[in-house]
């Protein structure tokens, strides 16, 4: 009998595979890897294999991606940004996550790692501190020169050694140079000059801020004034400076927000239109349904109909 699934899965890395990958010839990283080579909390892939359309989905674990060749789109929490060659995107767990719009000459590396992994050389309650990119405030996805590029792959192709081997000390090796790749990411952040703090009181910071916080709390909270409290402005403020440099209400940020899990929900999980509406805090189906074809011009059970035969 079919397990009945009601919530979003948060994936970790034991069950992430099928929902990124498809199988592949490719003896990179990952890719066909003996399992007596893998290491806990760590994983590897190019991008030959990765399945064109993947999420909104949410996820416990850290990201590095980067691009050599092609475009991709990348959508974390409600900004959305548009991998090319010699990009980096940096994400950290539980975030909402999606990418598409692969394009066919695409090609790049991702690596994933859990929390706890960097332990031994950074605590996980330190890294947001360490690494600025991982911060709620920072840019998660920028542009290196082809030096640090190279320096990068070069790691990366490091990493794909120790996997490849089981030499003695290995576990150590990679947990090295994924430290190394995140402090060559972190110099060529600060040299950009992306690490300055920028005046918090400066309405594209605070709508910046205010969309971040969004992409974290949603479901916990849904009034415009919770999230001025957390900007310590007031709720006037907070949607005067959204409608003027979005053009939409800080309302419809949310509810943009909030349209994503509809869809996540949608998608992943095997509850009815009346069971997701109700979960969501929708007063009956029909307000739902208007909400749904509102955001996406389709209604929820289209949507759905239309994510099976995707698949």
């Amino acid at each position: 009998m079919k397990n009945h699934k009601t919530d979003i899965p948060v994936y970790d890395l034991q069950k992430f595979r099928h929902v990124h990958r498809e199988k592949t010839t490719s003896d990179f990283g990952y890719n066909n890897l003996d399992k007596a080579n893998h290491i806990d909390g760590f994983e590897l892939y190019s991008s030959e294999g990765l399945i064109s359309s993947v999420g909104p989905l949410k996820s416990n674990f850290y990201r590095i991606s980067i691009t050599l060749e092609g475009t991709l789109d990348m959508k974390i929490g409600l900004d959305v940004y548009q991998h090319q060659p010699r990009t980096i995107s940096l994400t950290y767990p539980n975030q909402v996550f999606a990418k598409n719009n692969i394009s066919a000459d695409a090609f790049g590396y991702y690596m994933l790692f859990s929390p706890d992994f960097l332990n031994e050389l950074v605590p996980s309650v330190k890294m947001a501190a360490e690494f600025p990119f991982y911060d709620v405030s920072g840019t998660p996805l920028f542009r290196l020169s082809q030096d640090e590029l190279d320096t990068i792959v070069h790691l990366i192709f490091n990493i794909n050694d120790e996997l490849q081997h089981k030499d003695t000390g290995r576990v150590k090796a990679v947990k090295m140079y994924l430290y190394l790749i995140l402090l060559a990411a972190k110099r060529s952040y600060e040299k950009q000059q992306l690490h300055l703090t920028t005046d918090h009181t400066d309405s594209p910071a605070i709508v910046s801020r205010f969309r971040k916080l969004v992409g974290l709390h949603y479901l916990s909270k849904r009034q415009v004034s919770d999230y001025a409290e957390l900007l310590a402005i007031s709720p006037n403020h907070l949607n005067k400076v959204v409608k003027t440099v979005t053009a939409k209400t800080a309302s419809d940020t949310i509810k943009e927000m909030l349209l994503m899990e509809a869809m996540s929900l949608l998608k992943y999980t095997d509850q009815s239109v009346a069971e997701i509406a109700y979960k969501l805090d929708f007063s009956e189906p029909a307000s739902f349904n208007r909400f749904f074809k509102a955001g996406t011009a389709q209604t929820p059970l289209h949507y759905r109909q239309s994510m099976i035969r995707s698949t």
